[in-house]
Order: C-alpha cells, then sequence, then structure tokens
C-alpha cells in the first residue's frame, strides 16, 4: 500500500483532516488495572458538544436520511466519521437500515488516524463517554479478544483523540439508547494478512445477536467530480464482496493520478477486514444506500472534498426462532458430523484441530449456538462434553467440543488412535437456556434441564429422559443427584433452567 493514503490526522471541523507520513508508535501494554473511562475528543468540533443540541442534531439528520430499504436483517454497515454537518446525513441513513433491537454485543471498528502499529487495538479499560451519556464496554469480552488473540493488543493510547468510533455512538444512543455492549477496535496495520487475521478472530460472532458498525470516509481532497468517480469505483469494489477485487481497485484509482487525491479510502484495513469476514460467506449481500460528498454540504467547497458512503451488509440467514429444527437441513447435519469426525481423527492422530473448508460451511453451521458432542462404543458412552454458551458459530462450537468429547472427559480415558473408526458420533445442538418458574413447564423429550444451586450445577439433555422412560420427577432427581450433586430432592430449592435440541447422529 502507498503512504499516500494511510496516516490520516483530524484537526478541525472545517478542514477534518490532513495527510501525515510520519507518525509511529509503539503500543502500550494489554493489561490495565485501573478503569479508565475514555472521554469524548471531538466533541464541539465533529458534533455538537452538549446533550440537548446532539439531540436535536441527529434528530434532523435521521429525518433527512434514507429510510429503511428492504426488510432483510442487516448485521453490518459502513458508515462515515466525519463531522456531522458534512457526512451526518450519510451515517444516519446506513443507521436507519439495522433494527430497533438490542444486540448482545455492537462491535464498532474503525482504522486509525494517530498511529501505525501492528495489528488492532481493542479498548477494555473503560467505558466510552458522550454528551448522550455512558456506552457500556464488555470489558470480559474485550479482554478476552485480547487474550486469545496475538493480532489484539490493549494499547489506550490508540483510542485516546482518535475519531473513528467516537463519532459513530451518538447514533448508536439516539437509536438503541445507552443500554449498549460495546466493543471498540482501532485497526493500526497496513498490511493485508495482518487483516485476515483480525477477521477471523471476530468472524466468530459476526451474527445476527451482533451488530458491525465499520467506520470509513471514502476519497479525500480530489475535485468534486473527480470523488465521484473515485468513490463509484471504490464503493463497487465493496459491493462485490472480493477483498482481492477491493484490494485491486485501490491500486486501479491510484493509477489515475487523479489531482489532489490522498486517499482512496482511509479506513481501507477496516473494510478490507469486513470483506474478509463475509467473502463466501452464505446468505451475505451488500446494499448501497447512499452516497455524498463535503461539496454537497452547505459548508463544503466543491474544489476539495472528502466522499462518504453508506453500505449496508444484510443477511439472508433465517430470524431467530424457539427451535432449531427449521435451521439445520440433512445436509447440515451430515456436514456437521463429517466435521466432528475429521476433528477427531485429526487431533488425536496429529495433535491439532484442521481447518474447515470455508465453502463448504452453509447457513445452519454459522448460527451461534451451543452444542453437545456425544460418542459411543459398542452402545456405550464414550465421551459427552458440552457447551450452552452461544457466542460462537455452530460448526466451531462442534469442533471444540468433539475435541474435549474425545481427550477431556474426566470419566473416561483419552480416545485411541485404534478406537476412532469404532466411534458413534451424536450431536445436540441447543437452544439458549430458559429460568422458568414451575417445572409444569419441563415437557420430557422436548427439553434438557440444567439445575443450579450456588457453585454447584448439572445438566440433562432431553434426548435422556425418552431413553430412560424416567418420570419428571427421577427427571429432576437424577440430574440434581447424579450430575449437580446436591441430592435427590436439591431441585426442589434451586434454579432450573429448560432448554431444547436438535439432536441428529451416524446412526439416525
Amino acid at each position: 500500500m502507498t503512504g499516500k493514503r494511510i496516516f490520516i490526522f483530524s484537526i478541525t471541523f472545517m478542514i477534518m483532516l490532513v495527510v501525515c507520513s510520519n507518525c509511529q508508535s509503539q503500543p502500550g501494554s494489554n493489561k490495565s488495572t485501573l478503569q479508565h473511562d475514555r472521554e469524548p475528543a471531538v466533541a464541539g468540533q465533529f458534533y455538537p458538544d452538549g446533550k440537548a443540541a446532539l439531540t436535536d442534531t441527529l434528530k434532523a439528520m435521521f429525518g433527512r436520511a434514507v429510510t429503511k430499504l428492504s426488510d432483510k436483517p442487516v448485521i453490518a454497515i459502513i458508515a462515515p466519521h466525519a463531522g456531522y454537518v458534512f457526512s451526518g446525513d450519510v451515517a444516519a441513513s446506513s443507521y436507519n437500515q439495522i433494527e430497533k433491537k438490542t444486540y448482545k454485543n455492537i462491535f464498532v471498528i474503525g482504522s486509525s488516524h494517530k498511529m501505525l502499529f501492528d495489528g488492532a487495538s481493542v479498548y477494555s479499560s473503560g467505558n466510552f463517554i458522550t454528551p448522550l451519556g455512558t456506552v457500556k464496554v464488555d470489558m470480559d469480552l474485550c479482554r478476552k479478544l485480547i487474550s486469545d488473540n496475538p493480532c489484539f493488543t490493549g494499547n489506550i493510547e490508540a483510542h485516546l483523540g482518535e475519531h473513528t468510533i467516537e463519532v459513530q455512538l451518538p447514533f448508536l444512543q439516539y437509536l438503541l439508547g445507552n443500554d449498549l455492549n460495546l466493543v471498540p477496535i482501532v485497526i493500526g496495520t497496513q498490511t493485508a494478512k495482518t487483516c485476515q487475521l483480525i477477521a477471523n478472530a471476530i468472524k466468530p460472532y459476526f451474527n445476527d445477536d451482533n451488530l458491525f458498525v465499520f467506520s470509513t470516509d471514502l476519497s479525500h481532497y480530489p475535485g468534486y467530480s473527480d470523488a465521484q468517480i473515485s468513490d463509484r469505483k471504490i464503493t463497487g469494489a465493496v459491493m462485490t464482496n472480493s477483498p482481492d477485487k477491493f484490494l485491486q481497485t485501490i491500486k486501479e484509482i491510484e493509477a489515475m493520478n487523479i489531482p489532489n487525491l490522498q486517499t482512496t479510502m482511509c479506513g481501507w484495513t477496516s473494510i478490507l477486514t469486513l470483506l474478509d469476514i463475509t467473502r463466501d460467506m452464505p446468505g451475505i449481500s451488500f446494499k448501497m444506500v447512499a452516497a455524498k460528498n463535503s461539496g454537497d454540504s452547505h459548508f463544503g467547497d466543491k474544489s476539495r472534498v472528502v466522499g462518504y458512503a453508506a453500505i449496508a451488509v444484510e443477511s439472508d440467514r433465517p430470524q431467530e426462532k424457539s427451535t432449531l429444527k427449521d435451521f439445520l437441513t440433512p445436509t447440515e447435519k451430515k456436514a456437521l458430523l463429517k466435521i466432528a469426525r475429521q476433528t477427531i481423527t485429526e487431533y488425536i492422530v496429529h495433535g491439532k484441530v484442521p481447518e474447515v473448508d470455508k465453502k463448504s460451511i452453509t447457513t445452519g453451521m454459522l448460527q451461534s449456538c451451543g452444542a453437545f458432542v456425544t460418542l459411543t462404543e459398542n452402545g456405550q458412552l464414550r465421551g459427552c462434553i458440552g457447551d450452552f454458551s452461544a457466542d460462537k458459530s455452530l460448526y466451531q462450537t462442534v469442533q471444540e467440543m468433539a475435541v474435549a468429547a474425545s481427550t477431556r472427559d474426566n470419566r473416561f480415558r483419552r480416545v485411541s488412535a485404534d478406537e476412532i473408526d469404532k466411534l458413534d458420533i451424536e450431536i445436540s445442538a441447543l437452544t439458549p437456556m430458559k429460568k422458568i418458574k414451575s417445572i409444569d413447564e419441563i415437557v420430557l423429550g422436548r427439553d434438557g434441564i440444567y439445575i443450579k444451586k450456588g457453585i454447584s450445577g448439572g445438566t440433562f439433555l432431553p434426548q435422556v429422559a425418552t431413553e430412560t422412560g424416567w418420570t419428571k420427577e427421577e427427571f429432576l432427581g437424577h440430574c440434581a443427584q447424579d450430575k449437580a450433586g446436591i441430592g435427590w430432592n436439591g431441585w426442589k430449592d434451586a434454579d432450573i433452567f429448560i432448554y431444547q435440541a436438535i439432536v441428529f447422529g451416524e446412526k439416525k
């Protein structure tokens, strides 16, 4: 990548950005012992610094914005991050495409205008403050991302003074309120390879439970007509959902030698990360919502403009339902069982988890839900471990539980290589758990149960009741006594949760 489109700095509300070619900083420590809330850095410059004035500004922008164009759920948006008088209407048009619902997490991702560093910084030291109030950061998830992925750091300096995330937050607060779980990520790398690593780390969260906001402006400082040409070409490349086409188009635009063009897209690493996530992902499509440049504003100068676009990333995946049965086709079930068997074989024989062919990953396999993997040998249980959490794609959970069931179930010795062909594999894909007030809500054969009392807990999958022929009281009693270790009648003063499962195996 050439230097002219890389280092962009905000300086004033009217001028907004200037180019710098020598700013590099080493990331700080990944750990912070004290909470350090991130205060506004560009309030009063990029947007009003008073609550009432900011609210009125947002109301006016949403009133002028493009309304929702499609009934399809939107899983991600691309929105500009310039001063609101220039790009606010375009940003509001992008936010108008999202569903007004409670999201598990909202990932806001932008490229650094301040410093160059390897990887990306996830703010995990405190919350974000705006004139509209406090936006809570999901610090547990942020710290998990940092600890699990070498491409992430907890460098605070990458966020202080950086506007790419800050300017997005008032839009979210205006539409969804302050009860948000934010995951703020500033990308510092300038290499495509590292963008792929970042994409791989956050892709498991790219589902209908979460919202992703990618922050970027387009061309910087060409004339009005030249900006329109550059912006059409680069947004057209984004719409192809091809990282290779996107990178090639950047080179093609640079080769045009457009006068005064300093950068084709200041947040190109963020958008490349998005395309790395969505490439070959089934059920994903890009929709152009709006495009303007600063010359369209009353305050803009048409001889020197900055471009903006609003793009929605739509999902054709099924909407949330009370059961998983409508989500998994027979082909998807076979594919998941094949993944489980290949994972066990590769891990037992070679000690590693195999990569899954991305082209084979279907819509159902990408849904986020918990799962159990059960192994039997000659009709006898050989291992069974599961995960109730729904923070990964189903195929990834199946891989992890296949490894765990074959090597970490402390009731059994580790599966040996010569046993693999003798194993029968069964998968139970789970709906989220629901706490019940009465055992009358339990339907034997349909519901699994999870009994929790203090630090003790235990579960039975739905099929246990069918296989044993137990009554409801026996189902509860055995779970309380044999699984939770709180005695036969321990369920009577414990918390009881139910969940459903779609169960499928190699024999069925």
